[in-house]
């Protein structure tokens, strides 16, 4: 027999022959590996089949035989029958094409990956082929940089023809290698796999530079996610002005690692907190304290709001007085809300505002929406209406918190700033009278101006008294420094003489008598 292998060239005076005894090599799945690997075989050549990892021939061995098929007008021609080789060694014919089956079967909509757990469900497709069957979870490859993964020991053994295979307790943002193989060698199926990222740890080192008041932290590592960026919450407390509370929120990227602090005179209480983010959301914060000193270890000055004035119980109102928080001309929020302390203070301060609820008190609530450029008395709890607001009446026995709010944002920061007033309605509080609710300095000032007033108005009065007529009287003489007792008036005929009463008297005056 004449045997042509791949690639040879077949001399024209053989082809009629090598055309009789041969076979040409089969148009079946392209995945198929044929032993040896031929364009024709001879009749009743045996050939191997193979199939790539994971899959399986529907044969693994085959042969051609060539029979005849005779036509009519007595002319014969030759046909190609391929034969398969079953399980028991006895040859079949191929009905179908040979093909690359897939012996275990892994459904890609069931796969479920986590952060911590890898879970795929099986199925087999060549029931002799599923015998002894084993899986297990391998770390695929190197931790990131700074980062310690452990090798997991993830191995089952497979029973049935389908089944949910599972790897637990691994590393978050790490790649394993799922197998799931035939003893002793025959690898069925092998995938690569990424777990998921999740929120990081928290940086461990926090530290300020008292030169340059600036922030800083150690960059974080990559172990449970990639790090896209930092969260950067910045809570500042005034010494001069206890009632004046800030808060700045700031997304910095993954490659910043310092910041510096707000400035607000000495004294200052900062409180820090510094989150790394992932895909996943924000990881645990860090948290420090810190004072414009230098000190790292402040004693925070407590909240001292600002009291409010005329408060009416009977009709539910405060009067405010409010001044604008730089830079003015900007719109203020004023939020009110029916509790009082500092906890309650920073979260109404740093929370979104909701509109008027009656159900929802003692919540906090948006009151008004001002345009505020210079200080003003506001009446709070007069019943005003507007967009999103609800000045709504105070209720008796409630302790309130007020907060005058200026929000201002950018793409990367939002900076919030707050002056917190504080009070409470008694029932059957009412104003004061004016002078009763005045300071000691200034009711003083106010009786002293008054007692003045009177002094110059009764010194105009006598003035005037003292420059009118008669000219020849008693009051006149007086008024010109002579004492009422020494002066005695009397009458000489039509005349009217006015004299001491000293011995001898002493005549001032005489003239007409009126």
């Amino acid at each position: 027999m004449l045997q042509v292998h791949k690639g040879e060239h077949v001399p024209t005076s053989l082809s009629k022959w090598s055309h009789a005894e041969t076979c040409q090599r089969p148009q079946w799945d392209s995945r198929l590996q044929l032993e040896p690997d031929q364009d024709n075989y001879r009749n009743h050549e045996e050939v191997t089949l193979s199939c790539p990892v994971g899959f399986q021939p529907s044969f693994t061995h085959v042969k051609c035989v060539r029979k005849f098929l005779t036509i009519s007008h007595g002319k014969s021609a030759y046909r190609e029958v391929w034969l398969g080789k079953d399980s028991r060694g006895r040859w079949n014919r191929t009905q179908n094409r040979v093909e690359c089956i897939e012996v275990l079967h892994v459904d890609p909509r069931t796969l479920e990956v986590s952060s911590t757990s890898i879970k795929l469900n099986w199925s087999c497709q060549v029931p002799e082929a599923c015998s002894h069957m084993q899986a297990m979870c391998r770390l695929a490859g190197p931790s990131s940089p700074g980062c310690e993964a452990e090798e997991v020991v993830g191995e089952e053994m497979l029973h049935g023809q389908e089944g949910t295979f599972s790897c637990s307790a691994l590393q978050p943002f790490t790649e394993y290698s799922v197998t799931i193989s035939r003893q002793p060698h025959t690898i069925l199926y092998e995938g690569l796999f990424k777990t998921k990222e999740t929120v990081p740890d928290k940086p461990e080192q926090l530290w300020l530079d008292p030169s340059t008041g600036s922030l800083s932290w150690e960059p974080l590592p990559s172990c449970k996610g990639e790090i896209i960026g930092y969260q950067l919450n910045i809570t500042a407390r005034s010494a001069q002005d206890r009632a004046l509370l800030e808060l700045e929120r700031l997304r910095l990227s993954g490659s910043v690692t310092a910041h510096p602090l707000p400035a607000h005179g000495p004294g200052t209480s900062y409180v820090v907190t510094v989150r790394g983010l992932t895909a996943a959301g924000a990881g645990a914060a860090a948290l420090r304290e810190f004072r414009t000193n230098g000190s790292d270890t402040p004693q925070p000055p407590a909240m001292s709001c600002r009291s409010a004035r005329d408060i009416s119980a009977s009709q539910g109102t405060a009067v405010l007085p409010l001044h604008p928080i730089p830079p003015p001309f900007r719109s203020h929020q004023l939020l009110v809300a029916a509790v009082h302390n500092s906890t309650t203070v920073e979260g109404v301060c740093s929370a979104e505002p909701q509109p008027f609820n009656a159900s929802r008190q003692p919540g906090a609530y948006v009151a008004a929406v001002l345009n505020l450029s210079s200080p003003m008395d506001f009446v709070l709890g007069d019943g005003t209406r507007g967009q999103g607001y609800h000045n709504a009446a105070l209720r008796p026995g409630c302790s309130y918190t007020a907060l005058l709010r200026l929000v201002r944002r950018s793409q990367q920061a939002e900076k919030v700033t707050c002056i917190c007033y504080s009070f409470s309605v008694v029932a059957g509080q009412e104003p004061a009278p004016l002078l009763s609710r005045m300071s000691i300095a200034t009711a003083v000032a106010v009786v002293v101006t008054l007692l003045a007033l009177g002094i110059l108005l009764l010194l105009v009065i006598f003035r005037s008294v003292c420059a009118s007529p008669p000219l020849l009287s008693v009051s006149t003489l007086h008024c010109q420094g002579v004492p009422k007792q020494s002066l005695r008036q009397s009458k000489v005929g039509h005349w009217a003489v006015i004299q001491t009463t000293a011995s001898p008297p002493f005549l001032f005056s005489a003239g007409l008598w009126t």
